[in-house]
């Protein structure tokens, strides 16, 4: 398995083993400063940003910048926190991309923006479709993708949210590269198609701080149509689950759990099939490793939130499990396609007054072993 390794700069960590009163007189200094000691008060808004370095055969090396916003409404910091992800990057074969993932709350959440913003020209590897899949990839998929997915929901009960999301999904100039000479069965969608959804979607949702829960309780269920009569190319209705339960062990300790479904029903695009694997959940399979109409994963994750070390409070760990198939209908589900993975990683707390992590994983599968640099927990 080709693994795409992430190097982030973590030139301020090298701050931290400096004595935290010594003066630093340029900008970059002030502001590792700044970040390492927190100094910022805790209801107010705080900003990081910070570059990335990656490299993968199919696009050689790759340059990025990261930005993360976190903030209370109206800087009360009994309102839940708020978050906006920002990636943007390009890479030496002139493939770039932007893309944003919020989740804001309003003042005593009576509002939940739950969305992201994805516009890339980045390759995929496609290894067909089915749990069956070979491990060497059919295809490098070179094209240019968009989505854009929003859901608004409105708080009718303490913690239940439901309302309108949207859902649009564009490809296009769509090649399949076959690293061999084999003639490469291209699934639908294999020229591009531009699909438009709208649906229903219900969510329950104590957390408070969504980028390192402790104690909390998140069930979101979906319905989504993608039809012609809004200028959809595919015609499909996908149903989503994902369902999550923290519960703090001892001081410092969090035991997290997921579970998560994706059904669809009718003839879609193979870029919106369910795809397993990724940064979040099925860790150390690529992204769209195992694709098919239909998954289910679920994964387990125990957080030492910090590690009990003498001489740092700052530092933590954690080891994770999961488990996972994609199948065609339910006639199909079987056990023995299960496929599983599992690792552990390290935590450094960034932002202590607002309990925020990085965090760094290696997973393991058998097909090969995944790293992952990211700021906030998997899930």
């Amino acid at each position: 398995m080709k693994t795409r390794f992430i190097f982030l700069f973590f030139a301020f960590l090298l701050f931290s083993l400096q004595d935290a009163g010594a003066q630093h007189h340029n900008f970059v200094s002030r502001y590792i400063n700044k970040l390492l000691n927190d100094t910022t008060d805790a209801s107010q808004p705080q900003f990081l940003l910070y570059p990335t370095l990656a490299y993968s055969p199919e696009t050689n090396l790759e340059f990025g910048l990261s930005s993360l916003y976190v903030y209370y409404a109206k800087n009360d910091t009994t309102n839940r926190l708020s978050e906006i992800n920002g990636f943007t990057f390009f890479t030496l074969e002139n493939q770039y991309g932007v893309l944003f993932d919020h989740s804001l709350y309003s003042d005593k959440s009576r509002w939940f923006f739950l969305g992201k913003l994805r516009f890339q020209s980045f390759p995929m590897l496609y290894h067909g479709i089915g749990p069956d899949s070979p491990a060497e990839h059919l295809a490098l998929v070179e094209a240019t993708q968009m989505q854009v997915k929003e859901r608004v929901l409105r708080q009718i009960r303490p913690n239940l949210y439901i309302g309108p999301q949207l859902d649009y999904q564009r490809m296009a100039s769509v090649d399949f590269i076959s690293p061999t000479d084999a003639h490469v069965a291209e699934p639908a969608g294999s020229k591009g198609s531009a699909n438009t959804g709208l649906g229903l979607g219900i969510i329950y949702d104590n957390r408070h701080n969504v980028l390192n829960v402790r104690d909390g309780l998140f069930s979101e269920l979906a319905l989504i149509r993608y039809d012609r009569l809004w200028n959809s190319d595919f015609k499909f209705t996908s149903i989503f689950s994902d369902n999550r339960i923290y519960k703090p062990i001892g001081r410092s300790n969090v035991l997290a759990a997921q579970l998560i479904g994706q059904f669809n029903v009718g003839n879609m695009p193979f870029n919106q099939l369910a795809l397993l694997g990724g940064e979040s959940i099925m860790r150390g399979y690529y992204t769209g490793r195992f694709r098919d109409k239909n998954q289910l994963a679920a994964q387990v994750e125990y957080r030492f939130l910090p590690l009990p070390l003498s001489f740092s409070s700052r530092i933590g760990a954690s080891v994770f499990a999961s488990t996972g198939t994609v199948f065609p209908d339910f006639s199909h589900l079987n056990a023995k396609n299960l496929k599983v993975a599992g690792g552990g990683g390290l935590r450094y707390l960034l932002f202590p007054k607002k309990d925020i992590y990085t965090r760094a994983d290696i997973a393991f599968t058998n097909e090969g072993t995944g790293f992952y640099i990211l700021i906030g927990e998997a899930f």
